[in-house]
């Protein structure tokens, strides 16, 4: 089966305009990850693009030439991931802008509907917040007719975001998030909330909690750091459905952010950037080792405690959501870039290699600060540059 059947056409992001004013926090330089990074093989033998000799320079968050691009002619198709959509319009609109022949389209269904497109054949790579689980690897691996790889392109912190007037600061423990999310704790005064917030005159309003109705890596994140940090409150497993028991299903990041912005009293989690856009509050998080502001020095913290669990050039993370490192904040995910080591027709991969390597760039990683992500490290963005040059 094709990569480009049955496909409807999608947004074209050529128009983001590309912030890149950013610089990487000191944090994220003393990040060191063990192993190479690489990527699998997919099946894409229709419609695919073809590859121009010719390149060209883009400028860099500085105003100096980035590095030249391998400029392809056509079209590339990708779904998954709503969490990193800001992220990769910017890469997009940076990657289309030096290459005026190449078009990506990137349709932010989440992660759960990317990753199934991608098994199934039908886009060219898949944005997930979870890495492949072991029988969505088996799958990929059939389609791509070598293995697939999770590489780690986006970094975004999940805030647990809120709509309470007033409440310019608010501390949650991990265990009163879980009680929260559990339905067990239902109004904002609570003496639980209150506890950890002394002087703040907290409201009596009703807490409307708010989920993520289709398949999210997201809602998986978030699951896992809610039965890492907080049990006994949430023993619920982890998963991309949400699997609590109250609140109201809202579809994306968009939907969920948009809610809480409509209703007073309303909470949900969602990443970072799309608190930020909604002007929403986001709550401190203390796991125990005092309550941690959400900050891209906080999240690099966190992310230095990360180890691979992947091997070989597979670069899936291990991210210790129970962490009370004093300055680290939690509840963070890695959006992974889904892809093909060696593809079936060598322009598709020749194509990947283009825009993903442009993704991964410097100029590109350090602009996406000011979208509400945290840019890779200078080590890992290093090996992920390696593994590029080796897709096929």
């Amino acid at each position: 089966m094709s990569c480009r059947e049955g496909l409807t056409p999608v947004t074209n992001y050529r128009s983001l305009a590309l912030r890149s004013t950013a610089r990487r926090t000191s944090a994220w330089g003393t990040l060191a990850l063990v192993g190479a990074l690489g990527l699998a093989a997919c099946g894409s033998d229709a419609n695919t693009p073809t590859t121009a000799g010719s390149s060209a320079a883009a400028a860099s968050s500085g105003g100096s030439a980035a590095p030249a691009v391998d400029c392809p002619d056509g079209t590339l198709k990708a779904e998954g991931s709503s969490a990193q959509k800001n992220a990769i319009e910017a890469a997009i609109t940076s990657f289309q802008t030096a290459c005026t022949g190449a078009t990506i389209n990137y349709n932010p269904t989440g992660s759960g509907a990317g990753i199934k497109q991608f098994i199934a054949g039908q886009v060219d790579f898949a944005g997930s917040d979870s890495a492949l689980k072991p029988e969505e690897a088996t799958a990929a691996e059939a389609t791509c007719t070598s293995p697939a790889w999770n590489l780690p392109m986006v970094t975004g912190p999940i805030a647990i975001a809120y709509n309470l007037p007033g409440v310019e600061k608010l501390v949650l423990t991990s265990d009163v998030a879980a009680k929260i999310f559990a339905g067990t704790i239902t109004k904002w005064n609570d003496p639980a909330i209150a506890a950890a917030n002394t002087g703040v005159n907290l409201p009596g309003d009703d807490i409307k909690v708010f989920f993520r109705s289709d398949e999210s890596g997201t809602t998986d994140n978030f699951q896992k750091y809610l039965k890492a940090a907080a049990a006994p409150s949430w023993t619920l497993d982890a998963g991309k459905k949400w699997n609590g028991p109250v609140g109201e299903g809202k579809e994306k990041s968009a939907g969920v952010a948009g809610a809480v912005k409509a209703q007073k009293g309303g909470v949900t989690y969602v990443e970072w950037s799309y608190a930020q856009q909604n002007s929403l509050g986001v709550a401190w998080v203390d796991n125990g080792g005092g309550p941690v502001e959400l900050t891209g020095d906080s999240v690099g913290k966190m992310i230095a405690t990360a180890k691979q669990k992947g091997t070989g050039n597979d670069l899936a993370l291990d991210l210790d959501y129970a962490t009370k490192t004093p300055g680290a904040y939690p509840i963070n995910l890695v959006t992974y870039e889904i892809v093909c080591s060696k593809y079936t027709d060598p322009a598709t991969g020749a194509f990947v290699k283009a825009f993903l390597k442009k993704f991964a760039s410097d100029g590109v990683q350090a602009s996406l600060a000011d979208l509400g992500y945290a840019p890779l490290p200078a080590e890992v963005e290093a090996k992920v540059t390696t593994a590029i040059d080796a897709i096929g």
